[in-house]
């Protein structure tokens, strides 16, 4: 009796089988794995992973589908050290066995911490934290844009300080959620539509939570539409010991959301101060000018009269030396005419000197008493009396007196 054959599988019935027999086995069905990733690549058409997971004896392939990609909030590379869990099965069309991956998150370190590290180092290499790429922030902000939730307690707490401190700014809201997976996306749109309105600056705000709960600040697409905004940006999210990427990316970092209001606009009490103090100064500096010209005024005032009296001395003493030539040409004029008549009149004069009569012979006769006998009659016989001739004088006596008759 022959033993019967048992009916011939096709490979693809073997294969199904074998898949099967894998895919309804208790361990391989949900089963975790750690190992070391190599050959990793990621199908951007699809969005599946392929990639090897091995250690230091084996490899096994592994594939991980864009459903399940997409949560991963690293990127896995080559010689990462990784935990996975997954199922085993084969891959029907070829028969190969596979791992395939619905979770995957570092081993050692988290997934959320080495994915913020990694997009740092990414971000930082192109230069989206450059200093040189920083905005200056408006010292007096008009208009004050806000990326927020409208309910959350950060903008309440931006609106109490702003109100304090600079009440004369509009504040604008542009409302987006901010946790989530959906808030990535709609925190790009309210970037970008606050920065078309126009305002002054900018202020991405969230309160403080947990690493997932702000982990919608630590999307690359936030980053760049962060980096890409004509408009300063504040960046006010979580607590103090928070730091996210768009803190690096932002034109200034601030702890707090009401810090960043802090930041972004001056205190209307300080500024008051200050201008008073500008004002006083204004004026110090303002009368400090004032008396130096009045000074230098006065000086030139002074200059211009001591030139014009000067001016005038140096007039007058031309004036003195004209009048001094004209009156030693009128003196000398005068005492010459004078001279001239005082030689005519000494020429006279001694033309009838009594000492030019007596030099030619004649005598002054004079009485004891000194008075000259100029008549018979001034004398009598006996008569003492004295003649005076050229070189020397007579004593005589009259004798005798003859009185001529005309």
């Amino acid at each position: 009796m022959e033993t019967p054959t048992p009916s011939a599988l096709t490979v693809s019935q073997l294969n199904q089988y074998i898949k099967e027999y894998l895919d309804h086995d208790f361990v391989l069905r949900n089963v975790t794995v750690t190992a070391e990733i190599s050959e990793f690549k990621r199908h951007y058409k699809s969005g599946h992973c392929y990639f090897t997971l091995k250690d230091d004896r084996a490899s096994i392939s592994c594939a991980m589908f864009a459903q399940n990609a997409r949560s991963l909030r690293f990127e896995p590379e080559p010689g990462m050290k990784v935990l996975v869990t997954g199922n085993v099965s084969i891959y029907p069309a070829r028969g190969d066995l596979q791992l395939y991956v619905r979770t995957m998150q570092p081993d050692g370190i988290g997934s959320l911490a080495l994915a913020f590290e990694q997009l740092k180092e990414k971000l930082q290499k192109e230069g989206l934290f450059a200093e040189e790429c920083k905005k200056p922030i408006p010292v007096y902000p008009q208009r004050i844009g806000v990326v927020s939730a409208p309910t959350a307690a950060a903008f309440h707490d931006i609106c109490n300080v702003l109100t304090r401190r600079w009440p004369v700014a509009d504040i604008i809201l542009s409302p987006t959620l901010v946790q989530g997976d959906a808030a990535p996306p709609q925190i790009v749109k309210a970037i970008e539509a606050i920065d078309r309105a126009g305002v002054d600056v900018i202020l991405v705000a969230r309160g403080g939570g947990s690493l997932e709960d702000l982990w919608c600040f630590n999307d690359e697409r936030v980053a760049r539409a962060i980096f890409a905004c004509q408009t300063p940006v504040i960046s006010g999210v979580g607590h103090e010991v928070d730091f996210t990427i768009a803190d690096f990316v932002a034109d200034l970092r601030a702890p707090t959301p009401s810090a960043a209001a802090e930041l972004c606009a001056p205190d209307r009490f300080d500024e008051s101060d200050r201008i008073l103090q500008m004002q006083n100064r204004m004026r110090f500096l303002t009368q400090q000018r004032i008396n130096q010209q009045r000074a230098r005024v006065l000086f030139l005032q002074q200059s211009n009269v001591l030139q014009s009296f000067g001016s005038l001395l140096n007039v007058k003493r031309m004036d003195i030396d004209r009048m001094t030539d004209s009156l030693q040409h009128s003196m000398r004029r005068r005492m010459d005419a004078e001279h001239g008549r005082l030689n005519v009149t000494a020429g006279k004069l001694d033309a009838f000197s009594p000492l030019k009569v007596i030099s030619r012979g004649y005598g002054v006769v004079r009485k004891e008493d000194g008075n000259v006998v100029a008549s018979v009659d001034a004398v009598t016989p006996g008569s003492r009396i004295a003649v005076t001739v050229r070189d020397g004088s007579l004593d005589c006596t009259v004798d005798t007196i003859r009185k001529e008759v005309p």
